[in-house]
Order: structure tokens, then C-alpha cells, then sequence
């Protein structure tokens, strides 16, 4: 099955039915399929062929549900970019990928005209702003003229289910950029999987507050297109009690987040005078949430299935999760493998573990990614005959339930964000009065993880003029809110930082502080 067979399969079963719902808007299924085969007959009027790359610079809506139906129906291949990155991130994901396409809002124009001139592959844009914000050798498209003049019929494009569908980017661990290629087949596995575990109906309604560039958002996107449900989206986040009224509002059945998500809502909002008698389940993922907060979500909402889940974006999104009525047994735990997945904890020597013994968690089922775009040394290293090395170190119990012992990238998990420290390492080491640095993560109450710097200096450090320097060189997310300057890092003989000892040393300084 083709990942926009969702959408077209739904606009003939509910036609008139919430597709997606925003502020000031809502799209019928039938409405939606149309607008999605408006823009796509637009996108091969331009000239995009299969297997193109077109990338999506929006936030969250209707808008980017349009653009990325659009694309998959025009043959070509999904690249969501994250709204927050830096201008040196967007130069350089969109030229790894080779992008001919961009589909943008208009708070973006001035982002492709800072680096159209850098991207050779870029034949057009879709925009709703006005010519005078590009270059005047780029083609543009208004937005609103694709919708209102292009052919309303499916295009007849030849794709196949082991065609990439979407690439999205994740930093590894060495801070450069991956596009993480999934197939129409890996993305139709996970979500029917998806799908499956959590009974999901046409009658379910999801809180979208999670971006859709983002593998966790995408798979809200997918598995509600795919089941017939609609989708409720609200960027406003920052602002929680906005969200609940429109949680309550709009009737939604379904919530997802990541920890701090959850963190905010149990101490920054005003959860507790909601009843919220239609919200049946919550889902979360992005990394492990304390056991105590998991209680308070319970006392809270004492009524609701809560999904504990865990995945990565090689996995289209998820490869585990543990049961509602599991969770007070096993705390702590990410559950079992997913319908259609095969999870086992392997030794160094590729032995199976032993309940109670750590090892790497290696993954295989259909929702396993093509591998890394463009880097088949980095796709060899994690794709091997045995399926996905996630990195993750993991043990099992006597059950057969999984639980992460310790991850073995350096990845910092900050909120809804992956965080590369060696990226920001690079900046900092760019600022003429720094000589080296390590970032590292430590406890968050709210956020997971937040950054800290450990600096060393040369001379005197303007810390004024180095925040500037960051500002202008990474998004606000990757900016630390500490900085330590040290003599020296600690380091193995082999010269590598030993990021557990300025861990240890920052919570010793906070103990003692």
C-alpha cells in the first residue's frame, strides 16, 4: 500500500468527514484529496519527476498536510525541514538531499533567499509570498494558485511500495546531517502497526501538538489519515491551557508528547480543572519519562490509557511499547516489540542476552528504513543481516519486557529535540577566545535534558558577544543555558572527552551550589 492510499481511500469512505483541523479552519477528507491532487498536478507541470526531492518549510497545518499528500501522489520523495534550524542547517540538509523543490509559508521567503545561491538542484518554489522575495531566476508558484487552478484528478504516476516516500533528517552523533530514507512500505508497516495497538477508529480525534517534521508528529499525521480519524492541530503549545480548551473543545480522544510535554502539563497548566470525558488514551515517546511523573499523569487523569513507547526515526518512528495495563508492574520499562517487529538484545559478539544482561537492542521488520541518504558507510554500521543496531543498550526481564539501560550516542534528548553536542562543539569552537569546548546534557525537570558548556578558555571570554555568536550560528533549542569554563577536559588516553566525568562534576557543582 501507498502512504496518500490512506487519504484516497478515506475521501471515498468519509468524504465529508474532518480530515485535519486547525484555528480559523477545518478540511473535509474529500476536500483535502482534491487540494493534494491540485498541487501535485502542479509539481509535474514544473517538471518533477519520480523519485525528486521536494522539501516542505512549514509549521505544523492543513497547509503542509496539502504539501505532503501533494508530493507523494506527484512521484516525488517528502522532505520535512524543521522551521526551527539555523540557516547553516537548512543549507546544508537541502543540498545533501538535492533538493529541486520547495513548498513554503510565507515567514520563510527570507530563508531561501539567503541560500537559494547555494542550492544548484533548486528549480522552483511554492510560496504564498510575494516574487519580490526571491531571486529573480528562481520559479515561483503562488500557493493559492495551485489550490484554485490546478487539475483536481489523480495524477497517473507509476510508484511502487519500495519507492522512498520521505526522507527525514536526524543528526547523528557525529552532528552531521542524516536523511533517515523510509519507503511507502516502511511507513504503511509502522503505522498499521501503530494503528493496531492502539485500536485507533474513524471516530478518534488526535491533539497534533508535535511537529510533523518530526518522525513522532509524522506518524499522528499517518496513522489518523490511515484510520479514517482527524487530525487537531495547535502550535501554540508554549501556551498549555490554550491547548486544553481546544483539547475539550474539539473533543479529542487522543494526546501525544514527550516527556517534558507532560512535565508542563502537570506544573505549568491548569490540568486539573479538566474532565476531559472524551480522551481516551495518551501516547509517549522521545525518551524515558521519570516514574514519578508517570504517577502524577495517572492521578490525574485516572480514567485514560496511558502508551509508553519507544522508537527511532530508522524505525519510521516506533519498535516498542508497553501496555496501559502494564505499567504500574513494570515501571520503567519501553514494553515489547510492536505488531510486525522483532526486537532482540545482543552481546558484543552477537550472542542473545539473558534476561537481566545488557546489550544492544536490534531491530527487523518492514518498518525498518532503506538506509541513510547518500551514506552507505553510515546505512553499513546500523543495517546489518540481523536488522537495525539501534545503539541502544537494553535489558529484558523474565517476561521478555525491554528496559534502556544507557544509549550509546552522545545524542542529547532536550524536549521534542535531538540535539548533536559535537554541532554545537563546532560553533563555539568558531569564537576566537574559545579553545575547546563539550557540551553535555544534564537533568531537566522540565525538558529532559538541557545543555550545559563546558568551556576552555584563551584569554578573557565576552560572554555577551559569544551568546550573539551563537545566535547567529545555531537555532534557540541548541544554545546552552550554562556556561563552565575549565582549565581542561578530561579525556581518555586516546583523546576522547569523557562526557560521564563533566556530568558527574556538574551535578556535584549543583549538590554543592
Amino acid at each position: 500500500m501507498l502512504v496518500h492510499h490512506f487519504l484516497e481511500e478515506n475521501a471515498e469512505r468519509f468524504p465529508y468527514k474532518d480530515a485535519a483541523i486547525q484555528l480559523g479552519g477545518r478540511i473535509s477528507y474529500l476536500e483535502l484529496e482534491a487540494a493534494a491532487n491540485r498541487l501535485a498536478n502542479t509539481l509535474i507541470d514544473l517538471g518533477i519527476k519520480s523519485g525528486d526531492r521536494v522539501g516542505i518549510l512549514m509549521e505544523s497545518s492543513i497547509k503542509y498536510i496539502i504539501a505532503y499528500f501533494g508530493i507523494l501522489k506527484a512521484g516525488a520523495i517528502v522532505v520535512g525541514l524543521n522551521t526551527q534550524s539555523a540557516i547553516r542547517n537548512f543549507r546544508n540538509t537541502l543540498r545533501d538531499c538535492q533538493v529541486s523543490g520547495l513548498i513554503i509559508n510565507k515567514n520563510m521567503a527570507h530563508i531561501v533567499k539567503e541560500i537559494y545561491a547555494d542550492l544548484p538542484s533548486l528549480n522552483f518554489v511554492v510560496s504564498e509570498s510575494s516574487y519580490s522575495h526571491f531571486p529573480k531566476d528562481v520559479e515561483v508558484v503562488f500557493l493559492l494558485d495551485a489550490q484554485l487552478k490546478g487539475d483536481p484528478s489523480r495524477p497517473a504516476v507509476a510508484i511502487k511500495e519500495d519507492d522512498i516516500a520521505q526522507i527525514i533528517y536526524t543528526s547523528g552523533t557525529t552532528g552531521s546531517p542524516k536523511g533517515v530514507s523510509l519507503s511507502h512500505k516502511n511507513l504503511y508497516a509502522n503505522t498499521s502497526s501503530i494503528v493496531k495497538y492502539l485500536d485507533l477508529k474513524p471516530d478518534d480525534r488526535v491533539m497534533a501538538i508535535l511537529p510533523f517534521f518530526y518522525s513522532y508528529g509524522n506518524s499522528l499525521l499517518l496513522t489518523h489519515m490511515y484510520c479514517g480519524g482527524s487530525v487537531v492541530i495547535d502550535n501554540r503549545f508554549a501556551y498549555p491551557n490554550i491547548i486544553l480548551d481546544i483539547m475539550a473543545q474539539e473533543r479529542v480522544t487522543g494526546f501525544s508528547g514527550v516527556p517534558s510535554t507532560f512535565a508542563i502539563l502537570m506544573h505549568k497548566s491548569n490540568i486539573h480543572n479538566y474532565r476531559f470525558e472524551h480522551l481516551r488514551y495518551i501516547t509517549q515517546a522521545g525518551g524515558p519519562m521519570s516514574p514519578a511523573l508517570t504517577q502524577k499523569i495517572m492521578e490525574v487523569m485516572p480514567h485514560i490509557k496511558i502508551f509508553i513507547m519507544y522508537g527511532q526515526t530508522e524505525a519510521s518512528a516506533r519498535l516498542s511499547y508497553l501496555e496501559p495495563d502494564k505499567l504500574l508492574e513494570k515501571i520503567g520499562s519501553i514494553g515489547k516489540a510492536i505488531p510486525g517487529v522483532k526486537l532482540t538484545v545482543k552481546d558484543e559478539k552477537g550472542k542473545v542476552c539473558r534476561p537481566g544482561e545488557v546489550g544492544e537492542i536490534i531491530a527487523s521488520g518492514d518498518n525498518i528504513m532503506v538506509g541513510y541518504w547518500n551514506q552507505p558507510e553510515e546505512t553499513k554500521k546500523v543495517l546489518k543481516e540481523d536488522g537495525l543496531h539501534t545503539g541502544d543498550l537494553a535489558k529484558t526481564d523474565e517476561d521478555g519486557y525491554l528496559y534502556i539501560v544507557s544509549r550509546r550516542s552522545d545524542m542529547i534528548k532536550s524536549g521534542a529535540h535531538r540535539i548533536s553536542p559535537k554541532e554545537i562543539e563546532e560553533v563555539l569552537a568558531e569564537f576566537p577566545s574559545i579553545i575547546e569546548s563539550a557540551v553535555i546534557g544534564v537533568p531537566d525537570k522540565i525538558l529532559g535534558e538541557s545543555l550545559v558548556a563546558f568551556i576552555v578558555p584563551n584569554g578573557k571570554i565576552d560572554t555577551k558577544e559569544l551568546k550573539k555568536h551563537l545566535r547567529l550560528n545555531l537555532a534557540v533549542f541548541k544554545i546552552p543555558r550554562e556556561f563552565i569554563q575549565v582549565k581542561s577536559l578530561p579525556k581518555t588516553s586516546s583523546g576522547k572527552i569523557k562526557r560521564f566525568e563533566l556530568v558527574e562534576k556538574y551535578k556535584m557543582k549543583a549538590k554543592t551550589s
